[in-house]
């Protein structure tokens, strides 16, 4: 078994998992005294201090419990436009700045979480379609996120829009993500976020059969409840078939807006069907999450103060903390 390693092990010196950075880790930075031996110098900027700053007035500046083994979670909803690949990158984020180590896999062609979390993509990149066609080894495909320590990215190309009728014709087609993660020790890894695309295809599929919990973000909008109940039996059909193991543990509600009886009326029909499985959390409409993603960047480091990157903070927060909860 392989460990993981990050492509550029030189970009993060040091990815122990002893290592305990404060709140925010080295991206935002930390001038107070840190324990002998520990290893998370921070850089003094304005923006790090700021968002050191918002983030302790609310309580947060704490590192958070590992679990036991390596998390993977799918990040699935078959209607676009929910917030999959914005949850996906912020939880991620947040989760890396308080200690953990974080995967995601982008496996949308559209390749919008591979965007936001800065990576180059060309012609000529190595991307998470030449893991599940080709077999190449995800740690070789993951890059590190820049800014972010202990976060890193397989990336999605335009190549991966073909893979739906490649994977037709292969072998144990649905499963070809499972044993590219069997193919290596994740021991070194907290967390495997894999940001499905808005369809119940094969991609899906084998995100599905690769994890052992399922994320689902729902827009507090009428429209977001109505593909919902599919995408319940599609993950009972993947429970009965190819992956007992599988589990609703999450689901976020996202674009609330407190402003309409609407979002309130949805999140109260959510969350009187599904009770400890949905989150406490609501994730606001916030024009700087739309924004942070044209920079290359997550809301947690364009705007870490904001009300958006607060949300998903307490959002992550609330993973890392509670127990698994299987939808009923």
């Amino acid at each position: 078994m392989n460990s993981f390693v990050p492509q550029n092990p030189a970009d993060n010196a040091d990815v122990s998992r002893e290592t305990s950075p404060g709140a925010y880790g080295d991206l935002l930075g930390d001038s107070r005294e840190t324990p002998a031996g520990s290893n998370y110098g921070v850089p003094d900027t304005p923006l790090a201090r700021a968002a050191h700053a918002a983030m302790a007035v609310r309580g947060h500046d704490e590192v958070w419990p590992r679990p036991a083994a390596c998390r993977v979670i799918g990040v699935a909803n078959q209607k676009g436009g929910v917030g999959k690949t914005t949850t996906t990158v912020n939880i991620a984020a947040a989760l890396a700045m308080h200690g953990q180590r974080v995967l995601v896999v982008d496996l949308d062609p559209q390749g919008n979480a591979s965007t936001a979390l800065g990576m180059e993509r060309d012609t000529q990149t190595r991307s998470i379609y030449h893991c599940l066609v080709e077999d190449e080894e995800i740690r070789k495909l993951a890059q590190p996120v820049p800014d972010i320590p202990n976060l890193w990215c397989a990336p999605a190309t335009i190549d991966l829009a073909g893979a739906e009728i490649e994977l037709v014709s292969l072998v144990a087609r649905e499963a070809r993500l499972k044993r590219a993660f069997a193919a290596y020790d994740t021991s070194d890894l907290d967390y495997i976020l894999i940001d499905c695309p808005p369809s119940l295809g094969l991609l899906t599929v084998n995100a599905m059969v690769a994890c052992d919990e399922v994320m689902i973000p729902i827009q507090c909008e009428y429209y977001a409840l109505e593909g919902l109940g599919q995408l319940l039996r599609n993950v009972e059909l993947v429970q009965s078939h190819l992956n007992p193991g599988l589990a609703v543990s999450t689901i976020l509600l996202t674009m609330y807006d407190g402003r309409t009886r609407l979002s309130q009326q949805v999140a109260d029909e959510v969350r009187s069907h599904f009770k400890e499985t949905v989150l406490d959390t609501l994730i606001p409409r916030s024009v700087r999450v739309s924004e942070a993603p044209s920079y290359g960047q997550s809301v947690m480091t364009y705007d870490p103060a904001s009300t958006g990157a607060v949300a998903y903070l307490e959002a992550a927060r609330e993973i890392a903390h509670r127990a698994r909860a299987i939808a009923g």
